[in-house]
């Protein structure tokens, strides 16, 4: 029998976190990231552009999303997907032009969405002018201290200056030849060898983004999403470190001791940024991709002075339980409700496994960091589309702000199948193989259920293939269908904004905890989600939305799905 109106009145909840009463738009903002070479080619040479993103932005807008954030689009000889610049200030020709992003722009604020970039101040391309000059001065010259230079440990300089490894693979320094065309000095890449780590202590390299960041606010841009943004300042004397590349914690190397990452000394950086950004009006914002542990100390990346938001990756990372993920999400909105900040929610991005491909696995398989193959066991894609829908219903009824990425609306998983010989991950490259990289989330989206790469691009080029049965999770196959993942998100995103529920409080309905679920009260809107393996019987309420619309039992909540329902007076269980 469910649960009556009159037995709702006592069910029993925990606040947590209160309703927002700041009415700043990107507090409980609905972002939707763009990864341009992926998003829509209008020119036919197989490679996404900007006037592709431009002619496609009535679609984004049928969303309800607040804006879009652009991955780089930025002059690069593209060894890292385009995160390897060779100019901030200009648009890579593959891409258009300076003045098709201006049109971008203009068509973009008058569907009210705004347009927020990439930038990636860790590090630029070997081809930057800056660095090419450093490249052919002498060692200690001003040129070079833009950069990390440094001599090899050996009196021969054989030995590179310490031992970090690059997140890549490999050690993350190269050894340059001297004009005299002896080896000479090292420099420090994180990532690959043609992305030069600048040096931050350098006043001159805070001068130079600041003109960056001016470049762009003053071409309309609501904002920044800044790469790697824990990676710009390094301990003095760069000291040898035995733990993960990317500073993830392990036995004896805890993250807070990684001399990489995460040192004091950056918030100051970014503190200066936010004033910067004060100087324009809208209410433009800063958002980092800083993956630090744990929650509380992330949270000092967001405190009044500094970020707006940053990316919550432990969230992201939250594996298919109930009670690891109501700890996440507590965990979170408690370290960010200290601090005044929103929180924000994502479920995928272009450097991960998409979400219904990792959903899709076996329990016990290891979750893969660097993509699936061919080799690999294969995901169970209706599990993974229901599992995957079902998230998606839970990450959208939460307090706070949401990332979305291309795709993610249509239910579209990994390429898990790609053959090796397509492959353009620098990862796949630097590791031999041994690590296949994130090529398989990258891969152009469907748009019709026909054509060479299904409209894409109107000549069929694709720069990575489609899967084979991509067709059917096309947005023209799902536009009409009232059970499509794309109907899901569409319904979904618009009653958030309805109900106001990304500004909205969260309460643990605790009579679900017990059966596998994750339920909480988000002001007039019960959300839940069945994480066990039996059905639960739902409350007597209104249903604004199932991921599952065609279920046969209306008063179930099966396994693998979530719900939301609808209270007329939540005061009656929630003061």
């Amino acid at each position: 029998m469910s649960t009556t109106s009159g037995e709702l009145q006592s069910l029993r909840l925990t606040p947590l976190h209160a309703r927002d009463q700041d009415p700043k738009w990107w507090r409980s903002s609905v972002i939707y990231q763009v990864y341009p070479r992926s998003f829509r080619d209008l020119d036919g040479d197989g490679v996404g552009d900007l006037a592709g993103i431009t002619a496609e932005l009535g679609q984004l807008g049928q969303l309800d999303i607040d804006a879009i954030w652009l991955s780089p689009f930025h002059p690069s000889p593209h060894r890292d997907g385009g995160y390897d610049v060779s100019d901030y200030c200009d648009v890579d020709p593959v891409f258009g032009t300076l003045e098709d992003f201006d049109a971008l722009v203009a068509a973009a604020e008058a569907l009210s969405i705004r347009v927020i970039i990439d930038l990636v101040p860790n590090h630029c391309s070997v081809e930057h002018t800056l660095f090419r000059q450093a490249l052919t001065a002498v060692p200690g010259s001003p040129e070079r201290d833009l950069f990390i230079f440094r001599d090899g440990q050996d009196p021969s300089g054989e030995l590179p200056p310490n031992n970090w490894q690059s997140h890549f693979g490999g050690p993350a320094w190269t050894r340059v030849v001297e004009a005299d065309g002896e080896p000479g000095q090292w420099y420090l890449h994180l990532f690959d060898s043609s992305q030069p780590d600048f040096n931050w202590d350098n006043e001159l390299v805070r001068v130079e983004f600041e003109r960056v960041l001016r470049f762009w606010l003053d071409r309309g841009v609501a904002g920044f999403r800044v790469d790697v943004a824990h990676a710009l300042i390094k301990a003095r004397g760069l000291p040898d470190w035995g733990g993960r590349a990317d500073g993830g914690s392990i036995p004896g190397y805890p993250f807070t001791d990684a001399p990489m990452f995460g040192q004091p000394q950056i918030h100051d950086i970014y503190r200066r940024w936010r004033e910067v950004l004060a100087e324009y009006d809208g209410e433009r914002i800063l958002c980092a991709e800083a993956s630090v542990d744990p929650l509380d100390r992330l949270a000092d990346w967001v405190r009044p002075d500094q970020m707006h938001q940053t990316f919550n990756f432990s969230y992201l990372a939250a594996p298919w339980d109930p009670t690891e993920l109501r700890r996440i999400i507590t965990s979170s909105l408690e370290a960010f409700d200290a601090v005044g900040a929103p929180t924000t929610w994502v479920l995928s991005n272009h450097d991960v496994v998409r979400h219904t491909t990792r959903l899709g696995l076996p329990e016990n398989t290891p979750r893969p960091g660097d993509g699936l193959g061919p080799e690999d066991e294969q995901p169970d894609h209706l599990l993974g589309t229901r599992r995957a829908k079902a998230a998606s219903l839970l990450m959208l009824g939460l307090p706070g702000g949401v990332y979305l990425y291309q795709g993610e609306e249509l239910g579209l998983p990994d390429h898990t199948t790609m053959p090796h010989d397509v492959r353009q991950d620098p990862t796949y490259h630097r590791t031999g193989g041994d690590r296949l990289g994130r090529d398989g989330c990258r891969v152009p989206l469907p748009w019709t259920t026909t054509g060479g790469s299904l409209g894409f691009s109107a000549t069929g080029q694709s720069w990575l293939p489609q899967p084979s049965d991509w067709s059917e999770l096309s947005r023209q196959a799902q536009r009409e269908n009232p059970a499509s993942t794309l109907s899901l998100y569409r319904a979904a995103l618009a009653l958030r904004r309805t109900h106001g529920l990304g500004c909205g409080s969260l309460a643990w309905a605790e009579d679900f905890t017990a059966r596998n679920c994750v339920g909480f009260l988000n002001n007039d809107v019960l959300v839940l989600l069945n994480m066990g393996t039996t059905a639960v019987e739902l409350p007597d309420l209104p249903v604004l939305l199932r991921s599952d619309p065609e279920t046969d039992t209306p008063y179930l909540l099966h396994p693998e799905e979530s719900t939301w329902l609808h209270l007329d007076d939540p005061a009656t269980t929630y003061p």
